[in-house]
């Protein structure tokens, strides 16, 4: 059973990639790492698709990180760490089209992957955004880097140290610049789309060649980063076992802000 839905519009040249687990949050396994990088790679052959939103189905979260029940086998030495998510974005497979994101519900954790390799996020007054990594035993890198470039140091420092006690609201997420619009509940989609239908009646050259300036100027911060965070998480990180203690006596209230 698929994970990862694309339905493209030929004619409007917008393609939209839904994330398809809704029973588990929208939770990454290993099927949706390889069907996403799949999806990406094919949007980079279709020259029909020239804009792409991205969203979540269902109405509880846009995305939860990764699956809880999926294992990931690690080497020893703390200067390498396999990390599935670093596939998963756009910009990681080559894709140069614009992607706007549609965020409805909870994006927490590894979203912050897909969510940083995207040019702007439209949100559903419902979008709760949050990071559990402290709260179990876990450093907070690559997501941290990555939102590091869309949010001022102070809010990814207390989204990324508050854990799972608190949360950012849409409204908030819009304030600090993570999100670029709040729309009418069960809106987000609906704008987003309409955002990349308007990008994609551009002539796709200066569309795609504006998409790598972008990416350019934070490209060498995210590479110098990202060098460090597989020894950060590798000393960090608590035992697997202790990661599990911590999550299955998890307290289920938080505030939003």
């Amino acid at each position: 059973m698929s994970t990862v839905r694309v339905e493209a519009d030929k004619g409007g040249g917008v393609a939209v990639v839904t994330l398809d687990r809704p029973h588990r949050l929208n939770a990454i396994d290993m099927d949706m790492v390889r069907e996403l990088s799949g999806a990406w790679r094919e949007l980079r052959f279709d020259d029909t698709v020239r804009a792409v939103v991205l969203t979540g189905s269902g109405e509880r979260a846009f995305c939860t990180g990764i699956d809880r029940d999926v294992v990931v086998p690690q080497p020893s030495s703390p200067y390498m760490q396999d990390d599935p998510l670093l596939t998963i974005g756009p910009k990681a497979n080559g894709l140069w089209k614009p992607v706007v994101a549609a965020v409805r519900g909870m994006a927490c954790g590894g979203a912050f992957y897909l969510l940083g390799e995207c040019e702007f996020v439209v949100a559903d007054p419902t979008a709760e955004f949050f990071d559990p990594h402290t709260t179990y035993g876990m450093v907070s890198a690559y997501e941290s880097m990555l939102m590091a470039a869309r949010m001022p140091y102070g809010e990814v420092a207390r989204m990324a140290l508050m854990g799972t006690a608190e949360r950012l609201s849409a409204r908030r997420a819009h304030e600090i610049g993570l999100v670029s619009e709040v729309t009418e509940a069960g809106g987000a989609l609906a704008a987003a789309v309409r955002c990349a239908s308007v990008i994609a009646e551009y002539p796709p050259e200066g569309v795609q060649g504006t998409v790598r300036a972008l990416w350019a100027a934070r490209e060498a911060a995210c590479t110098q980063a990202f060098a460090q965070a597989p020894a950060l998480i590798a000393l960090g990180n608590l035992p697997a076992a202790r990661q599990a203690e911590l999550f299955a006596g998890r307290r289920g209230g938080f505030r939003l802000r």
